[in-house]
């Protein structure tokens, strides 16, 4: 549905999105990850015809974003950061407004607008003036106003900023709703609001793609560190014996135990072994009071901060405010 082609957009110096390539596949949610400044907010702008690449292709549904400009965007509903709605209408004003601008059909406008309302759960403020709504329901009918005409593509930028747990957990299920007629791409830097409900992860940092691919197997690609902490009583030397014997240990490091006559214990492990069982009985046979075992794996946080750890998180701002 979407496709872009080493994608360039600079200001003066500087590269906001720097040589990007990627495919956004029908029927699915697309979550473009990355700090504050990582390129998310350009690209979008690019994708949706706000603002023109320096080099690059961008194709919507066949067309190019560009050369047909008109077709490519009638594919598209845009929600950005800061939804473009007037506090002084109503909201059945605002989105009728909408819906002459995208020019949609008049037969059909008002069905398309009382769908797009219900489907948002605004139906019951359409007479309220915005100014008057909470920050949810703006949210929402921003939303309504993204998927009036029932674009194929939707495309929400930071839709969860500024939301109350409530509301992010309402706009959340909203999303997954959308999704089951629409392609959904949506950018944060929240890891919670992508890991969610995404289906498929891309993790921009400083303009570049840097990963792309399921939350399950960006998570895998990192298994190998797995790690392994104990509390073990016992005596350092015979402790650390039994460790360097141990296969499946890649390394470990002991260090002085607040318990006494104890040693915290940090191993890494290879991504597939589990060595609880092992050492537990091992540590018995030695008489090495075992007093504490914990495991972890490596999260979709583990991953971001990875593959993000060199990011500039000051937020710089580009030429049209937005943040790059």
């Amino acid at each position: 549905m979407i496709e872009v082609n080493h994608l360039v957009k600079r200001y003066g110096s500087n590269h906001a999105v720097d040589d990007l390539s990627f495919r956004v596949e029908r029927g699915q949610i697309y979550g473009f990850l990355g700090p504050n400044g990582a390129g998310k907010s350009t690209t979008m702008n690019i994708l949706t015809g706000y603002i023109a690449p320096s080099s690059g292709e961008v194709k919507i549904n066949g067309h190019d974003i560009l050369e047909d400009a008109e077709a490519a965007r009638k594919c598209i509903g845009y929600l950005p950061e800061i939804p473009p709605i007037y506090p002084e209408m109503t909201v059945l004003e605002y989105l009728t407004f909408a819906a002459e601008l995208k020019r949609l059909p008049g037969k059909s406008r008002e069905a398309l607008i009382l769908e797009a309302m219900e489907l948002t759960g605004v139906v019951e403020v359409q007479r309220r003036l915005i100014k008057n709504l909470s920050k949810g329901f703006r949210q929402r009918v921003g939303l309504a106003q993204a998927i009036l005409g029932f674009p194929e593509i939707i495309i929400l930028d930071e839709p969860m900023v500024g939301l109350d747990p409530k509301q992010i957990i309402e706009v959340r299920e909203l999303i997954k709703k959308l999704s089951e007629k629409h392609t959904v791409i949506l950018s944060s830097h929240i890891l919670s609001e992508i890991s969610a409900i995404c289906d498929h992860i891309m993790i921009i940092s400083h303009g570049k793609l840097v990963a792309s691919d399921t939350p399950e197997r960006l998570t895998s690609l990192m298994k190998g560190s797995a790690s392994l902490e104990l509390t073990v009583r016992c005596e350092k030397h015979g402790l650390h014996q039994l460790l360097k014997d141990t296969s499946g240990i890649t390394s470990f490091e002991i260090l002085d135990s607040p318990e006494q006559g104890a040693h915290d214990v940090l191993i890494k492990t290879e991504g597939t072994t589990d060595l609880r069982e092992k050492l537990f009985y091992e540590l018995a046979s030695r008489k090495m009071a075992l007093l504490r075992m914990q495991q972890s794996h490596v999260s979709l946080e583990d991953v971001f901060l990875e593959l993000t750890e060199n990011e500039e998180t000051e937020g710089e701002e580009n030429e049209d405010g937005s943040d790059l």
